[in-house]
């Protein structure tokens, strides 16, 4: 009776697991066509659907990543094995550990490597008239969750693969866009209505090293904050003409503050890459100077990837639903180490893309499943590799620090004639060189990387630098603030002051942040015509924010806390001083702007002060004058709570008239006027003088 009933449970057991399966579609079932073929493109809609669908399998778990710019859920389908996904968070943990490389001996690394397994990401669809991605992410999720091959299982027991929808808002526009027309061969991307990335378009592609966009702030929280993985695989298209795509290894220049790991990591997974693809006989992956993108630029999925110790793969294939031709480019015919299997002219289909895509995820997946626990240790190696170079004296070997040795020994040369030559003729052998010329040049102390940066809280636009903060905690940089004032290289710094040291995993990525970029010479030939950048040479996002900052060469310390990884801050607003009379706000803070604007928008007046206020406290040139009335002290009161603006309260209105002009910044609610005044007194007492006003939006 027993064995009849475990028998019967046996069979229960058995019947629902066929059952589970049975309930996944393909993709034809699914969407009444194949993916890959002519004319038939997804929307999200559709997609979204499928992915729960495919939820159902024990080798996936379904992850809301947050809400996209128009309101859509956006996913992360997380595929492993059935015991692996039972264990994910384990897995998600030690990837964190390793990537962080905080408090652990090689020899703990080296466990933990041995524990966790490899996480792979990997992306489609944000350029989402780059169709080729969003379809072969449908397709590699369909073949991981059905296939049963010795390969297959191999990768699902030894990676965590992470498949990501990158522009929900984009596939929708696009999809429904290319088939409004009944007629297939009618069917075009051409003249879409709007954006496919809301506010941004395509430059949602430079948006991750600040991340404003909701679709990028998801993406990053779980590159930067949750998962770290050690792989990431961003397909784009197209690929140059005359190829199907480009990979890599990419051209050079690289940026100088990546750990060589990452140079050398994406050698290794081009060569599996391309090896797949030859092997398969498939012709048309060029790579190294065959193509135009380089490792150079932050703010891209892929390229902020990299400044995290992360390899970040990138391919640009062509295909469209609609069939293309790949065109007659003689100079690409010939084989070379760019490319050694050139695809010959003919014409294209756009299952020839997916099937491409889908072997280029394979090569990607098996690399990482058989050299998973070298995955995992390597960037822990990398991590250890920045925590060291941040704690001790470091230089960078920047390319005009490089570029200067040669020309100042030759001129020392000429100056000493100790080399009998002309001035024209001096051209040094290798070794000739004394390293003094290094020492000077490239080592100087004066020239060592920074130990660490801090971001005073006693600047003008304070809110504008924790958004800058918060850029930096969306990409996972460690934090710190000062619980106490504090002293360093002599100055004072007062509590709340934000400090980011380099000694920490993502130093590259911080140093990027804070320091220049020095793009090198990049020419065709010496003394010919450059080679452009692929894209941005220079993005210091410090700079560009204006962000009030020091740089501190030496070790520091102080009462610092370190701030949880991916918590947002707050900057808290202040109204200081009595405000009978009104509110003065600095222009020099961009959330005043925002502050104003609501106050015109509910119809309160707002005056400039082109000339600033004298005496003991001083305003600067262009701030703003709000009268007191309980309207402004409502809206200001949640400005400041909000937007983190500093306001001072002024005690007596103004009474004092003069004729130098003082513009009123009321014309947005059809209330310009124009005041004149000058000999504004102090602040201090609140016997500050203002004119009255003469209306000059009669007439206009």
């Amino acid at each position: 009776m027993i064995k009849l009933f475990k028998l019967s449970i046996a069979l229960f057991l058995f019947s629902q697991t066929v059952g589970k399966s049975q309930t996944i579609p393909s993709p034809k079932e699914h969407f009444g066509f194949n993916i890959g073929d002519d004319y038939q493109l997804s929307n999200y809609t559709q997609t979204e659907a499928y992915f729960k669908k495919l939820a159902a399998s024990d080798r996936t778990k379904l992850i809301d990543i947050g809400l996209t710019a128009e309101g859509r859920h956006q996913y992360m389908l997380v595929v492993s094995s059935p015991e692996n996904i039972k264990k994910l968070a384990r897995y998600k943990e030690i990837s964190q550990q390793l990537a962080h490389a905080e408090n652990l001996t090689d020899e703990q690394a080296q466990a933990l490597a041995n524990e966790g397994k490899a996480v792979v990401w990997i992306d489609g669809g944000l350029h989402s008239t780059e169709t080729v991605g969003t379809m072969q992410l449908i397709e590699t999720a369909w073949q991981l969750v059905s296939r049963k091959d010795p390969e297959t299982l191999r990768i699902l027991d030894n990676v965590v693969v992470l498949l990501t929808h990158a522009n929900p808002d984009g596939h929708e526009l696009v999809g429904n866009w290319y088939m409004r027309e009944t007629n297939p061969e009618k069917r075009t991307q051409e003249f879409l209505p709007k954006l496919y990335q809301k506010y941004i378009g395509h430059d949602n592609n430079r948006d991750f090293f600040i991340m404003n966009q909701r679709e990028t702030q998801n993406i990053g929280r779980q590159l930067f904050v949750e998962w770290i993985p050690q792989i990431l695989y961003n397909h784009h298209q197209r690929g140059p003409t005359g190829t199907v795509l480009a990979g890599p290894p990419l051209r050079d220049p690289f940026n100088y503050v990546l750990d060589p790991l990452t140079v050398t990591g994406m050698d290794a997974l081009g060569s599996a890459m391309i090896n797949r693809l030859n092997t398969e006989n498939k012709p048309g992956y060029t790579r190294l100077t065959g193509t135009p993108y380089s490792n150079w630029f932050n703010g891209g999925l892929r390229s902020t990837t990299l400044f995290h110790n992360m390899i970040g793969l990138l391919t640009e294939i062509i295909g469209n639903p609609t069939p293309e031709a790949i065109p007659l480019v003689p100079d690409r015919l010939i084989p070379n180490v760019n490319s050694p299997f050139p695809i010959t002219p003919q014409k294209w289909h756009f299952k020839q893309s997916i099937d491409y895509s889908l072997s280029l995820n394979y090569a990607v997946l098996d690399y990482a499943a058989r050299q998973h626990d070298q995955l995992l240790y390597g960037i822990y190696r990398m991590g250890k590799n920045s925590i060291e170079r941040g704690s001790k004296d470091s230089w960078t070997l920047y390319p005009k620090r490089i570029n200067s040795i040669t020309p100042i020994y030759q001129a020392d040369q000429r100056k000493n004639n100790s080399t009998g030559r002309t001035s024209g003729e001096i051209i040094p052998r290798a070794g000739d060189i004394p390293t003094a010329y290094y020492d000077s040049l490239v080592k100087a102390p004066s020239l060592r990387d920074p130990r660490g940066f801090i971001i005073p809280v006693n600047q003008p636009d304070f809110a504008t630098a924790v958004t800058f903060i918060n850029a930096l905690m969306k990409n996972g940089i460690q934090v710190q603030q000062a619980t106490a004032d504090f002293t360093v290289a002599g100055k004072k710094y007062l509590a709340g002051s934000y400090v980011v040291k380099t000694d920490q995993a993502f130093r590259p990525h911080v140093l990027d942040m804070f320091e220049p970029q020095d793009y090198p010479n990049d020419f065709q030939y010496p003394g010919g015509p450059p080679l452009k950048p692929y894209d941005a040479a220079g993005w210091t996002l410090a700079y560009l924010m204006n962000v009030q900052f020091d740089r501190v060469l030496d070790g520091f310390d102080g009462p610092f806390k370190k701030l949880p990884y991916g918590e947002l801050q707050s900057p808290k607003g202040h109204v200081t001083g009595a405000a009978g009379g009104g509110y003065l706000l600095s222009a020099k803070a961009n959330n005043s702007f925002i502050a104003i604007n609501d106050l015109l928008a509910s119809g309160i007046d707002v005056f400039r002060l082109p000339n600033g206020v004298g005496g003991k406290s001083t305003v600067e040139s262009g701030a703003f004058f709000v009268p007191a009335s309980a309207k402004a002290k409502s809206l200001l009161d949640k400005s400041a709570k909000d937007l983190g603006i500093e306001m001072t309260g002024v005690a007596k209105k103004p009474t004092t008239l003069n004729e130098q002009s003082i513009a009123h910044a009321h014309c947005a609610v059809g209330h310009l006027r124009r005041v004149d005044a000058v000999g504004l007194g102090s602040l201090a007492d609140g016997a500050v003088s203002f004119p009255d006003e003469r209306d000059l939006c009669s007439g206009h």
